[in-house]
């Protein structure tokens, strides 16, 4: 299934599932739903309601007609990311000297874990305010994120895509010189503004081999970045148990993979975000995600 949040004719924030031709919203609110969070949290008892309400929905929406905000407006908790967990990008980070955490490594021998706030989401479409960046070193990382379903603590390999509801498309948004001034990486990274993240939030069964999904970054149409999920340093399963390892991973946590190689800071002169760029991101199956600098 397909998740969305919605608004059409003065409702607004709607949670909401496509239907199977793709072109009409069911409204998940007519079926006491608050929001995505909610039926996350009901586990398989929110699966059901929104198959239920597929086959007899209380309302619909035309899909060309709503609004779509980011699928989870608002998360819980942090946005739990990973850094430099691709091969090409991790070696274009340490030459670009924004790094200052790698001490010369330029291939982490553990996944990189940091966060960005909650404030950060927005919406597709949504423009990213570079203006609120005060270092003007606004750059893009398109991503592929993981949207936890069932949560848990020591949570093994071999059972992780176990605990994953579905997938998402974001852009980890970053002032770079933020990133390095600050010695870490949470100011740079947590600009109100600087995590778009849509227009679909889609369940793993529908996703299938999630290693096999392609991942492209355009800026004003030309292509910055192009990865398969199959390339992280640490893979899916790795990454979850890592986390889970010191702290519960709970139902509706964002995770951010990582993001390929080819942005900004990795051209020489570094390609910051300016006004009136377009940055558009594709990964198969989970549509795209694409945003205006202001």
């Amino acid at each position: 299934m397909r998740f969305v949040t919605f608004s059409h004719a003065g409702a607004k924030n709607r949670p909401g599932v496509i239907d199977a031709a793709g072109q009409t919203i069911v409204d998940l609110g007519e079926e006491g739903i608050a929001d995505l969070n909610a039926l996350i949290l009901q586990g398989e008892a929110g699966l059901q309601t929104a198959r239920r309400a597929l086959e007899q929905p209380k309302r619909k929406v035309p899909l060309a007609e709503a609004a779509l905000g980011a699928p989870i407006p608002r998360p819980r908790r942090n946005i739990m990311c990973v850094g430099k967990n691709y091969f090409e990008h991790s070696k274009e980070f340490e030459k670009s000297g924004f790094d200052s955490t790698s001490g010369g490594q330029a291939v982490p021998d553990a996944p990189v874990i940091f966060t960005k706030a909650p404030s950060s989401v927005s919406a597709p479409g949504a423009e990213i305010p570079s203006y609120l960046d005060p270092s003007q070193s606004t750059d893009y990382e398109g991503e592929l994120g993981v949207v936890i379903g069932r949560g848990g603590r020591g949570i093994a390999k071999a059972a992780a895509y176990g605990h994953v509801f579905g997938y998402v498309i974001l852009n980890d948004v970053t002032a770079r010189k933020l990133q390095s001034q600050h010695k870490q990486w949470f100011l740079g990274k947590s600009v109100d503004g600087f995590c778009p993240m849509g227009p679909y939030l889609v369940t793993a069964d529908e996703v299938g081999d999630v290693t096999k999904l392609v991942l492209t970054t355009e800026v004003n149409g030309e292509e910055r970045q192009k990865g398969v999920v199959s390339d992280l340093i640490f893979d899916i399963p790795t990454i979850i148990e890592t986390i889970s390892r010191t702290m519960t991973l709970e139902p509706g946590d964002v995770i951010a993979t990582g993001t390929p190689a080819g942005v900004g800071i990795g051209f020489t002169p570094p390609k910051f975000l300016k006004k009136g760029d377009v940055v558009r991101i594709a990964i198969t199956g989970l549509g795209v995600l694409e945003n205006p600098v202001a």
